[in-house]
């Protein structure tokens, strides 16, 4: 009988199977009735409680630096570095496009552009990313963490910023946005399956989503900029996320940085978690949002953790303390009503967002800092 080499692969790393999710009717959580006479589903495969981990990017062009100095400032839950500052392929857009599969694109004066066939700009971006696996594995080869993380553009995000030969956002036309999940979805299992045999570790995928917020609204310019691209439906947004986390197979978190993320309908699409800024205005103190705190506390309510965007991603003009950090995050669960104790299992500390416009020094130091986060989530200070 022939086998699937890539089953096979995410098998002997423990990932094979989805992790099951809910599904939403309307704003409604809903949870699946069980099924009689079929054994429970297993509880799904969590990070260890206390992780913390990085966004993504990481300033300068040094990958083997970038790769040390995650594994050591957070060895629970490593992320593989993104470098930006290297230019065309490295940029969030660029290394997702270099993950397609029989889709290639270039680049033009107005950004990515979708091409016959692979050539510069393509290949540079596959040759970053595969010296940033090198990278990864060498560092982690060392520290052998039981999880890691990666990260890649989701779909939504993706077709906004990928134009067809037309001009126009691959947003434009369904037919392309399928299309180009399809190849995402396959680039990913492939870069999960390659990423899990070189670190002998579970893997995170992190679906970076900033742009979804203006797809949903219908407030993206088209390519003559007197217009705007039509609103994409929630359901179906939800539905090309969901399609995604349940074909790769393995914990999937989609993290939002955007002033409003659409908290339900990604906690509705089976993710394993939601990552946001947590210092933004709609989340804390007195500029709150009912309505936001709401969707916070269904998604912890629901056992779904949260991606705490806690550490500034630049570097602050007096030096920050560890419990003025941690005040987002205690005030939140006071507020909706969880034990601080259930910190650790419900919340994972990380930046606001990526580190690529800090200094080296400040991204070392915020990822210290995510990690002293998640060891006090551990062991909440009564004083604070």
């Amino acid at each position: 009988m022939s086998t699937d080499p890539l089953q096979e692969a995410l098998a002997a790393a423990g990932l094979a199977g989805a992790t099951p999710g809910e599904t939403v009717a309307g704003d409604a959580f809903v949870v699946p009735a069980p099924v009689v006479d079929e054994e429970p589903a297993p509880p799904p495969a969590r990070w260890p409680d206390g992780a913390a981990t990085g966004v993504g990017s990481l300033p300068g062009i040094d990958a083997r630096e970038a790769a040390a100095t995650v594994v050591g400032e957070l060895p629970l839950l490593p992320h593989l570095p993104e470098l930006p500052a290297r230019g065309v392929g490295a940029d969030m857009i660029g290394r997702a496009a270099g993950l397609l599969v029989d889709l290639a694109t270039e680049v033009v004066p107005t950004g990515y552009r979708v091409t016959a066939r692979p050539g510069r700009d393509h290949r540079r971006a596959v040759d970053l990313l595969r010296a940033d696996l090198d990278a990864f594995d060498e560092a982690c080869d060392a520290a052998r963490p039981e999880w890691v993380k990666v990260q890649a553009a989701g779909p939504w995000t993706l077709a906004a910023a990928v134009e067809l030969h037309s001009g126009h956002r691959v947003l434009t036309d369904g037919g392309a946005v399928r299309e180009f999940a399809a190849s995402l979805q396959e680039g990913l299992r492939t870069h999960v399956a390659e990423v899990a045999a070189r670190t002998d570790a579970r893997v995170l995928v992190q679906l970076d989503e900033p742009t979804l917020p203006a797809v949903l609204a219908g407030s993206l310019p088209t390519a003559s900029g007197y217009g705007t691209v039509a609103a994409v439906g929630r359901h179906e947004a939800q539905d090309a996320l969901r399609d995604l986390v349940t074909a790769l197979g393995v914990p999937v978190v989609v993290h939002c940085c955007a002033d409003r993320p659409p908290v339900r309908l990604l906690a509705g699409a089976g993710v394993a978690g939601v990552g946001i800024d947590a210092t933004l205005p709609a989340f804390r103190g007195e500029t709150a949002l009912p309505a936001a705190l709401d969707a916070l506390g269904e998604v912890w309510d629901a056992g779904t953790p949260l991606l705490l965007g806690l550490v500034p991603a630049r570097e602050p003009a007096a030096p920050p303390q560890l419990r003025d950090l941690a005040r987002p995050a205690f005030d939140l669960a006071d507020r909706l009503g969880f034990d601080r104790s259930r910190l650790a299992g419900l919340a994972v500390p990380t930046p606001t967002c990526g580190l690529a416009g800090a200094t080296p020094a400040w991204a070392r130091r915020a990822m210290a800092l995510a990690g002293d986060l998640g060891r006090s989530f551990v062991d909440p200070p009564e004083e604070w």
